[in-house]
């Protein structure tokens, strides 16, 4: 009961909240915070892209561990981590059945297990990455890059708004519970309980759907009084508002390292194994 109690602490809507602050805002001392955003989307190229190329166990194995090594330097979540578990675990879960159930037989576990090392590599990376850039690093990063203003800041927007998103829902979730009837027996295994809370999850985003549309109306609204969309297109803006991004020793010494290590793995992994 004291570790359930624990589980549930820790699955509460004001701890996820405080998990998804920290992964967007926590991160800043970590060394690849430190690099510039253009560095990590170059890295981010490679490992999110790649591995779908890539049949050798051998190379798959030590992008694994590389992206693992950087995931570690990040201090990721351990909510982020939980939920990418559970969802490879049952991404090659249902696969699995599915084989199963047409016909397969257990020597599709191997292509399965391939699948999922792959899903593995690009989803650590893409934990590394992002975890790695704050809102602001990365709407920076996405207008230096060339990306229209409009397209970065409603990045970096989502970001600053997901958090609240998550809290309102909560709102309108308990608002439902108290306006309505929970179930006064169970039922077997449960289900008249799981049903009815399927369907206030359901009936709960139809305000929060609302809602965001007002507060996305009245963002809008201010920004254009203010001249932001203006200034994404604007030069002079645009220089001075990125003037403190660029490459330094650590950039091109973590580029060297990461581009070192690859080809040593392609050279082992294609001649040994």
């Amino acid at each position: 009961m004291e570790y359930g109690q624990k589980l549930l602490d820790k699955l509460s809507v004001e701890q996820i909240k405080i998990e998804l602050l920290n992964t967007a805002y926590g991160n800043d001392q970590t060394f690849l915070a430190k690099l510039d955003p253009r560095t990590l989307f170059i890295w981010y190229l490679f490992f999110g892209f790649a591995p779908w190329f890539i049949y050798n166990q051998a190379i798959l194995i030590g992008l694994f561990t590389f992206v693992v090594m950087m995931m570690l330097v990040t201090r990721a979540s351990p909510l982020i981590i939980i939920i990418l578990c559970l969802g490879l675990l049952g991404q090659g879960g249902y696969l699995l059945i599915a084989s199963l159930f047409f016909g397969g037989g257990l020597s599709t576990m191997m292509p399965l297990l391939l699948l999922t090392l792959k899903l593995s590599i690009i989803s650590l990376a893409s934990i590394a990455v992002f975890t790695s850039m704050d809102p602001e690093k990365l709407s920076d990063g996405l207008l230096k890059i060339g990306l229209p203003g409009q397209v970065s800041f409603s990045i970096s927007y989502a970001y600053r708004m997901l958090p609240s998103l998550i809290e309102e829902y909560h709102h309108v979730f308990l608002s439902f519970r108290l306006r309505g009837k929970a179930p006064e027996k169970h039922g077997f295994l449960y289900w008249r309980t799981i049903s009815y809370f399927i369907k206030i999850a359901i009936f709960s985003f139809y305000p929060l759907m609302l809602t965001t549309a007002k507060k996305a109306r009245t963002t809008v609204e201010a920004l254009e009084t203010k001249g932001s969309f203006y200034a994404f297109n604007h030069p002079k803006v645009k220089a001075i508002k990125l003037a403190h991004l660029e490459f330094k020793p650590r950039d091109y010494g973590f580029l060297t390292f990461s581009f070192i290590y690859l080809v040593s793995l392609f050279v082992i992994g294609i001649n040994y194994f």
